[in-house]
């Protein structure tokens, strides 16, 4: 039978709104309006299809004809500037069940609530010690992502992971270029230098294990014998560096950008951070999350979602953030307000590949703030909010400077 899906023309995002990269929420929107799937020109040039919506989004997260199986797909050029065998690509985002079952099932038993919960007195060191630094500057004024948005959860999965003090100025240029690269040359270049610097250190670790994360990994074993390959180690290990590092710092400078923004929701919570700051966490996630879309998904056939044919072989972007200010699920979902109810938000995902490190996130995620709130009561923004510089593309949501005083 013939679909009788509509073919939609392409939209360009940047002809929609200028200002799309800095506030894409007006333009979402409007496309909402329209339709739940649209076929797009991305600011970086590409055409994607993008699904807007929450619950399209929802519907779209769990839809087992869009795929993240790219590695098998012979069409790894569609996202990443690197090949299909990369080993920092074998992990369980890149992978369908029964491949991504497998993998979660190993790797999942090292993220539990204890295991994170015993880091908890960790990351409020490393916090301390960044703050004090950081209120030492001259003239009582600092970058907050340079000095402490960045440097806290890289140096927390450092850790996590074993990797050495001494490497983990590369590791912050490599996971930058590997997840907003500046060109295709320097993420591939990005991707190599990632797979080098990993087999070297899982060798070392499996001659002299340690009480970290990846020492742990290397020696798992299932009840059925099974352990993850060489490959799948480093594929681990790149996933998360990248995804427990990024999305934190986005969320740290993004959650202050909007206290800036909002300064009676910011004198209510420094009035009752321990009633407030949970839901707080929740609200910065909702409103102005750090992962705008999810990463690319491949149609493995023509997919007809929301009277729309998407062809077979097109990626599909899933724009959480629309989601996640759909009125059709957040009331008055424009205004940021830290008393609302914000869980049902879908800033982790949704579905099979909901974020393994989300509770990590959000134990980081309320240190840090906590920690801003409590020891820089007056920190203000030091520079106009129209000028800062964005992460570049549409996967993760943040600024890459954060000028602030107090």
């Amino acid at each position: 039978m013939v679909s009788t899906a509509a073919q939609p023309p392409v939209t360009d995002l940047l002809r929609l709104s200028p200002e799309f990269v800095s506030n894409p929420y007006p333009v979402y929107a409007e496309l909402r309006r329209q339709a739940p799937v649209h076929h797009v020109r991305t600011p970086d040039g590409d055409h994607v299809w993008l699904v807007v919506g929450h619950e399209a989004c929802r519907a779209a997260f769990t839809d087992p004809r869009l795929s993240r199986e790219w590695r098998r797909s012979g069409r790894m050029h569609q996202i990443k500037s690197t090949d299909e065998d990369d080993p920092n690509l074998a992990h369980l985002l890149m992978a369908d069940p029964p491949d991504h079952t497998r993998l979660r099932r190993l790797v999942s038993r090292d993220f539990t609530p204890r295991r994170i919960a015993a880091l908890a007195p960790r990351v409020q060191q490393v916090a301390d010690d960044l703050l004090d630094a950081m209120l030492e500057s001259p003239g009582r004024r600092a970058d907050l992502v340079a000095a402490f948005a960045f440097p806290l959860p890289m140096t927390v999965i450092c850790e996590l992971l074993g990797v050495p003090q001494l490497d983990r100025d590369a590791f912050s240029g490599w996971s930058t270029q590997a997840i907003a690269p500046t060109s295709g040359p320097e993420q591939a270049a990005a991707y190599t230098a990632l797979t080098a610097y990993f087999t070297d250190l899982i060798a070392d670790k499996r001659g002299s294990p340690g009480e970290d994360l990846l020492s742990t990994m290397i020696h798992a074993v299932d009840e059925g014998g099974d352990r993850l390959s060489p490959n799948e180690l480093i594929g681990m290990c790149s996933l998360l560096l990248i995804a427990g590092h990024e999305t934190t710092v986005n969320l740290i400078s993004g959650g202050m950008r909007a206290l800036f923004a909002h300064p009676a929701q910011a004198a209510l919570l420094r009035a009752d951070p321990d009633g407030l700051l949970d839901g707080a966490i929740e609200e910065f996630l909702r409103y102005d999350g750090p992962v705008e879309t999810s990463t690319g998904r491949l149609a493995l056939s023509d997919v007809e979602l929301g009277g729309v044919l998407i062809p077979a072989g097109s990626t599909v972007l899933i724009a959480i953030a629309d989601a996640d200010r759909d009125p059709k699920r957040f009331e008055a979902p424009n205004e940021f307000d830290i008393r609302r109810d914000a869980r049902g938000h879908i800033a982790f995902g949704h579905g099979i590949h909901y974020c393994l490190g989300a509770p990590l996130a959000r134990m980081e995620g309320r240190i840090a703030l906590r920690s801003l709130l409590e020891r820089c009561p007056d920190l203000a923004p030091d520079a106009d909010p129209a000028t800062l510089p964005w992460v570049p593309g549409m996967l993760m949501r943040g600024v890459r400077r954060l000028p602030v005083c107090w």
